[in-house]
């Protein structure tokens, strides 16, 4: 489950770092219209699966992006200036920070229950590692683009 977090955490991390050109917004918008279709492929999905699965899936993928932004945005534009914190805001920012991971926990366990209920726990299984191999894919394509230019 910490591994799911962390793949969507890198994407939604190199989405974040993007500026909202709409040329940026275009390739953000191809890559999750990539993932999709890796998933789908992946995933061998039935139309009866498909039909309940896409609503949970892109509902958890804008609670994930809320939390996400909470987290790179509000928490840390605070954590920036780390140094003109009071001891006091210090503790207030920690236990911020506790409730989101905690959040973040409910937010992954509530997914898992709600769609290996809709799909088998093999292709509930193959989601998680299907979103990984994405991730891993997308990155090594980054750097590659970024290493050619």
């Amino acid at each position: 489950m910490i591994k799911k977090i962390n793949i969507l955490a890198s994407l939604l991390f190199l989405a974040a770092t993007l500026s909202l050109s709409s040329q940026e917004r275009q390739d953000w918008d191809k890559i999750k219209s990539l993932k999709i279709a890796f998933i789908t492929e992946r995933l061998n999905l039935t139309p009866k699966e498909a039909q309940s699965f896409w609503p949970i899936y892109n509902e958890h993928q804008s609670k994930r992006e809320s939390l996400f932004r909470e987290e790179r945005f509000e928490i840390g534009s605070e954590i920036k200036n780390l140094d003109a914190l009071s001891d006091t805001k210090a503790v207030e920012l920690l236990a911020r920070m506790q409730r989101l991971e905690e959040e973040k926990y409910k937010v992954e366990k509530s997914y898992i229950e709600k769609i290996s209920k809709t799909i088998s726990a093999k292709k509930t299984i193959l989601l998680m590692r299907s979103e990984e191999d994405f991730k891993r894919q997308l990155i090594k394509q980054y750097r590659q683009k970024k290493g050619g230019q």
